[in-house]
């Protein structure tokens, strides 16, 4: 019991060191500069002049329509988490729940591959009573979901999109991201079903680094067998949530699925709001591609990549004076909108954590 205590006050402080002013505001401006740069970009390639003279052609209506699909997205997101948060805490509320999820989404859209959307959304729920290892194992659980359902939906957009439009940078993409998702599903599975054997396995590479450099064979065993402790104590925890409660599971996935379905069929409603002709399958189908390659993606929310995954897929069939402007919908609903929200949540917490520590 010592020891749980301990690994998960480690736990904790590692947390905050992602949840911190200082990080946040590098991830924001790094965020800021590299999405404008590639929007920029996108607007200079297909000629501005014409892009300006388009704006009179949206149909604020579908725009309109937009927003109710982003409060579904939210209310989605912060459901997936909930449904497991109602029964570990009972006395947290949906509204927590929703704070977390955008917090979550602010972080990942501030930090390389999502790197701090977890961090943010542990803070938010321990800060309001929930238990570090009851929220970090939700936080697993849902990871489990994303990475069974988005290889599986990247497989089937393969299958129904024109293949044609899969060219130049969006194969290596591809890799990249089917890569990534093998690599960390792999991983979380054999941690979940065999822990013995990723201990193991972590141990002897720790062992094995020791050799190569020993003047750090202390810190690398240590953090071998902190980690071995780690993988097992979340497994077990995670196990007698999903114990307990059977159906949830199997209620996430679906979830996640109607969530991420929502997320791709934005798309289509904007191009509907800009007067462009589109197959709903194809629109989908590119989307779940362009989810499934920046997921992953190094830069803060996928900046950068997710601008010209955008422009080379999307360009297409969607004409270029409307490109810019679909780009820059397509990334505010998705991301800066959701970012904005989140950003407020988080700073609000980071005013009431300086008030707190001041004397």
């Amino acid at each position: 019991m010592l020891q749980e205590k301990e690994l998960v006050k480690e736990d904790k402080k590692e947390v905050q060191s992602v949840f911190n002013r200082k990080v946040i505001v590098q991830g924001s401006l790094w965020f800021a500069l590299i999405t404008v740069a590639a929007i920029a970009g996108v607007f200079f390639f297909t000629h501005t002049g014409s892009t300006v003279n388009a704006l009179s052609h949206i149909s604020y209506g579908y725009i309109a329509v937009c927003f109710g699909m982003l409060f579904i997205d939210l209310m989605l997101g912060s459901w997936r988490n909930h449904i497991y948060i109602r029964k570990l805490a009972p006395q947290v509320s949906q509204w927590v729940s929703f704070r977390a999820n955008v917090a979550n989404m602010f972080m990942g859209a501030v930090t390389p591959a999502h790197g701090g959307a977890g961090p943010a959304q542990l803070y938010v729920y321990t800060s309001h009573g929930v238990k570090f290892v009851d929220a970090f194992a939700v936080a697993l659980i849902n990871l489990g979901a994303t990475l069974i359902f988005m290889p599986l939906a990247g497989v089937v957009a393969l299958l129904l999109m024109d293949q044609h439009e899969v060219s130049g940078m969006v194969p290596a993409m591809l890799k990249y991201g089917f890569g990534f998702f093998f690599l960390f599903g792999f991983a979380f599975l054999l941690a979940f079903w065999k822990p013995v054997w990723v201990g193991s396995a972590i141990k002897k590479i720790a062992a094995a680094l020791s050799r190569v450099l020993p003047q750090k064979r202390e810190r690398l065993l240590a953090w071998a067998e902190s980690t071995y402790t780690k993988i097992s104590l979340y497994q077990q925890t995670c196990r007698v949530i999903l114990r307990e409660h059977p159906l949830l599971f199997p209620s996430s996935l679906l979830l996640t699925a109607v969530l991420y379905f929502n997320k791709y069929c934005l798309q289509y409603v904007i191009l509907l709001g800009l007067g462009v002709p589109a197959s709903l399958v194809q629109v989908i189908s590119i989307q779940v591609l362009i989810q499934f390659m920046i997921y992953f993606a190094p830069s803060p929310g996928g900046s950068g990549f997710a601008e010209v995954s955008i422009s080379v897929l999307f360009g297409k069939f969607v004409p270029a004076a409307l490109l810019p402007i679909f780009t820059l919908l397509q990334r505010s609903f998705l991301l800066f909108f959701p970012a904005l929200i989140g950003a407020y949540v988080v700073l609000n917490l980071l005013r009431k954590q300086t008030m707190r520590s001041e004397p």
